[in-house]
């Protein structure tokens, strides 16, 4: 007998899809089949179909709480301002972007209607109209270029000031059209204008203690370091806006206090799960892991302007007593790649494959702390949870040491005031890099001479050209050559230890739907509040 599957319509389907959203049990949907004509062996078929569509089908509603991994009083609200994980999540969901990028790294238009060029020297920046800001303002062109102009002043403490300082000059053309005229040509700038700190604020704003963005929610309670709560703005200029009535993030700095806070309910988010902590959620029924591999990294720095990382041979000897494999496998769990070094990751096009991972050799790297006259001093490691994984990686790295006689000393400090305490000044700690769409990104926020996070202090005049030049080459062979060499200067030359790139592990709710990797890190860039849903 012929199956009547071939005869099933899509208006069938919805009739379908229409009976599970009214909560029409299996047995009841297989008689609506059976009734239809359907074979028992084809309705499963169709019933899997009519389930997933309706799984995926955004539901209006609900309120969600989610918890990162890290929060400080110094929290803000700021765009410009922004370095932690919880300021880029109240950002994309009280803010919008000029541009924003899609899961494929490719950059669409968001506050912008247009970006265009002749030469990528000089754009030509198109806005939406109607979009208004929570205070009812409407945006214009005025807005963009005091947002624009903020990044360029150094009273403002942008930490994207080495990067915005190429815009040479920032006018309106109208009330709609922004002019951005750079020193040099850049064909990366549709994708520098999709990052976090180059969020779109209201022209003249110095209050930062509240957030009069544009985006999919409104700011309803901001307490640095405790917790921010959103309301879905119903006069967001994205057709359907946001799909939660509301949401609440705050950071739980403890991994296992992360993880219980979602398997008992409190939360539906439990972001960037540490290995150690993966079997409390392994098996566990209504909790779901949802894996990136973006690029972010945990990193060892060494500061080349202090000691013990201005002794000749002491970053080359750490870096083969770095035992990245078992860093790998064992602090991580396996969910990471082994990474030689260098901030560009293999999700990127430019990144190097030839530059092969440091061997671990102990007795090399003795040799080179005798040389550098280090043996029986004891050298003080910062470590901190704030850091993904990085008391792991310390105890990994003192261990070796202890077996030829080098004395680590691991510190490891509070979560709270880590990053104003710790990162970029103790002579030796650990930093945790967020994924960045471009090597010239990462490379002017990380290694030229005057980057803001430059966290070895590595300055060469060299890498600073061709920094450079590369920027404007529309040539992307000669563009890829220039920074597969500037990778190995890094490698081989910064006091950075990069052992693996990390795969992020975001625990959810089962009943959490509609996340969606994206190369700006885990939580889908940190722009997840305005896409999920809860499930009914």
């Amino acid at each position: 007998m012929t199956d009547k599957v071939t005869n099933w319509t899509v208006a069938d389907d919805a009739m379908v899809e229409n009976a599970i959203r009214r909560g029409a049990t299996r047995r009841e949907l297989l008689q609506l089949l059976l009734a239809g004509g359907i074979a028992a062996s084809a309705g499963g078929m169709i019933l899997g179909r009519a389930t997933s569509a309706v799984a995926a089908t955004p539901v209006k509603g609900g309120s969600l709480k989610a918890a990162g991994w890290s929060s400080s009083t110094a929290d803000t609200l700021d765009p410009a301002k922004a370095s932690l994980s919880t300021d880029y999540v109240r950002c994309c969901a009280f803010y919008n972007r000029l541009t924003f990028l899609d899961k494929t790294g490719v950059p669409q238009m968001e506050l912008a209607e247009s970006i265009d060029t002749r030469d990528a020297k000089v754009w030509t920046v198109k806005l939406r109209k109607g979009v208004t800001f929570h205070s009812g303002k409407t945006l214009s062109a005025a807005d963009v270029v005091y947002s624009m102009n903020r990044h360029l002043d150094k009273a403002t403490g942008s930490k994207v000031n080495s990067i915005a300082k190429q815009m040479t000059e920032i006018k309106a053309i109208d009330d709609l059209t922004v002019q951005i005229t750079l020193a040099s040509p850049n064909a990366d700038l549709p994708t520098i204008l999709a990052m976090h700190h180059f969020m779109i604020i209201a022209d003249g704003t110095t209050d930062f203690s509240k957030a009069n963005g544009t985006g999919a929610f409104i700011c309803e309670n901001f307490e640095p370091g405790v917790r921010s709560i959103g309301k879905r703005n119903p006069n967001y200029f994205k057709a359907g806006g946001a799909h939660l009535d509301s949401f609440e993030f705050f950071g739980i700095p403890d991994d296992s206090a992360r993880v219980n806070a979602l398997l008992s309910g409190d939360i539906q988010l439990a972001a960037a799960i540490n290995p150690r902590s993966m079997r409390l959620i392994d098996s566990q029924p209504g909790v779901v892991q949802f894996k990136t591999t973006a690029g972010n990294y945990t990193n060892l720095n060494m500061r080349l302007d202090m000691s013990p990382g201005d002794k000749a041979g002491f970053i080359e000897g750490v870096k083969h007593l770095i035992n990245r494999e078992v860093i790998q496998k064992s602090a991580l769990r396996g969910l990471a790649e082994i990474a030689n070094d260098q901030p560009v990751s293999p999700a990127s096009i430019y990144h190097n494959k030839n530059l092969k991972p440091k061997a671990f050799d102990p007795e090399k790297a003795k040799a080179l702390f005798a040389k550098a006259g280090l043996i029986g001093q004891s050298i003080p490691v910062v470590a901190s949870d704030a850091a993904n994984s990085s008391v792991d990686m310390a105890t990994i790295l003192q261990q070796a040491g202890a077996a030829i006689g080098m004395k680590f000393d691991v510190q490891r400090v509070p979560s709270d005031g880590y990053w104003s305490n710790y990162w970029l000044k103790a002579p030796m700690h650990f930093g945790n890099i967020n994924p960045r769409p471009t090597p010239d990104i990462l490379f002017s926020l990380l290694y030229a001479s005057d980057a803001p996070w430059n966290e070895s202090q590595f300055k060469s005049e060299k890498f600073d050209k061709m920094l450079l030049e590369a920027r404007g080459l529309l040539d992307l062979a000669k563009r890829k050559e220039i920074y597969d060499e500037m990778q190995v200067m890094i490698a081989d030359q910064a006091g950075t230890v990069i052992p693996a790139y990390l795969t992020n592990v975001d625990a959810v709710s089962a009943k959490l739907k509609g996340l969606e990797a994206n190369p700006l890190g885990g939580m889908m860039g940190y722009a997840f509040a305005e896409y999920v849903w809860l499930e009914a």
